[in-house]
């Protein structure tokens, strides 16, 4: 699995599209999210800093998310579900 960040130490903020309606829809707060992240069955380095995570959190997930390693921040762009 390809993956440069530490998810227990770095900082996770998000858009607000994904707040408003991700995280809102699957009744997801920081905590879950961190969590889904850290318990990813696939995670997958798609451009210089940008990564595509799959996760099974009531159901398959895909997160799009940015690591920028000078604040060591995540942040997440979007996300979907399902097939």
């Amino acid at each position: 699995m390809v993956q440069r960040f530490d998810i227990d130490s770095c900082e996770i903020s998000v858009s607000k599209h994904f707040k408003n309606t991700r995280m809102r829809k699957w009744n997801w707060d920081y905590v879950d999210l961190r969590e889904a992240i850290k318990n990813a069955y696939k995670v997958d380095k798609v451009g210089k800093k940008k990564y595509e995570v799959y996760v099974r959190k009531k159901g398959l997930k895909k997160i799009i998310l940015v690591y920028y390693p000078e604040f060591d921040t995540l942040f997440v762009i979007t996300g979907a579900e399902g097939r």
